[in-house]
């Protein structure tokens, strides 16, 4: 697996403000004792990214063109039941970093954890024009890495590797990015794009990718050769085709 570039400079801060904030090194320590650090939805990006999107997104509603990807560990509720609470942790964090180094290195937001699936978001706050694409590069980087970091995995907890499988769902288009709710705000995507590369994740097989006619579109040439397969998605009244990826 590639290691993570992490950048010295927010590049958030630096692309959209042209300021150049330290994040890590000697130079990062008097900003650190005024709590700005690497975000935790993004290292390459900062927490005066956070503060900026979050006051703009309080005073106006915010609708942004981004790709929303989950990916989910399969087996995850099975395996909780026979494998030691140790044990369990420690795949889920492994999935965890996997999907967390493919994200970010393709400038991504790891926007959610829930459970046993991720929920990612790019083209925010970085701006990234083939932010499909980048979506797809980090789900094949995901898939790929975990199937060499699965064969030590299943060898320690004594697993088949179709017990440790990932579904990934991807789709584009126009979205809402907030703050939502009161007693307790959420700084998250919603919206039909979000819903449907949920349930597009959904239906995905374990180590399979599918993506829908927006995402493939757009990363043409690329996927040139992709099958497509219509699927009757939970709360869709018609049928949606998706591409393996």
């Amino acid at each position: 697996m590639a290691a993570l570039q992490q950048a010295r400079i927010c590049k958030g801060c630096w692309e959209q403000m042209h300021v150049p904030v330290p994040l890590r090194g000697v130079i990062s320590a008097p900003f650190r004792a005024f709590g700005i650090r690497p975000s935790r939805m993004n290292p390459n990006t900062c927490t005066i990214c956070e503060l900026m999107f979050t006051k703009v997104m309080r005073a106006r509603k915010i609708t942004i063109d981004a790709t929303i990807m989950f990916a989910d560990l399969r087996g995850y509720t099975s395996l909780s039941q026979s494998q030691s609470p140790d044990a369990v942790s420690g795949l889920l964090d492994a999935f965890y970093d996997e999907c967390a180094n493919a994200i970010w290195e393709h400038d991504g937001l790891l926007n959610k954890t829930i459970g046993d699936a991720v929920m990612a978001v790019f083209n925010f706050p970085l701006h990234r024009e083939e932010h499909a694409r980048n979506a797809v590069l980090a789900a094949r980087q995901i898939q790929t890495s975990w199937r060499e970091r699965r064969a030590t995995l299943v060898e320690a907890h004594g697993l088949t590797a179709d017990q440790l499988g990932i579904g990934i769902g991807i789709h584009s288009g126009e979205l809402s990015f907030g703050e939502f709710g009161h007693s307790h705000r959420d700084l998250t995507a919603i919206g039909t794009v979000v819903n449907t590369a949920s349930r597009a994740q959904s239906v995905a097989e374990a180590d399979q990718i599918l993506v829908t006619r927006a995402v493939f579109e757009r990363v043409q040439p690329d996927m040139k050769d992709s099958q497509s397969k219509a699927f009757q998605l939970k709360g869709f009244d018609a049928p949606v085709e998706l591409y393996l990826a």
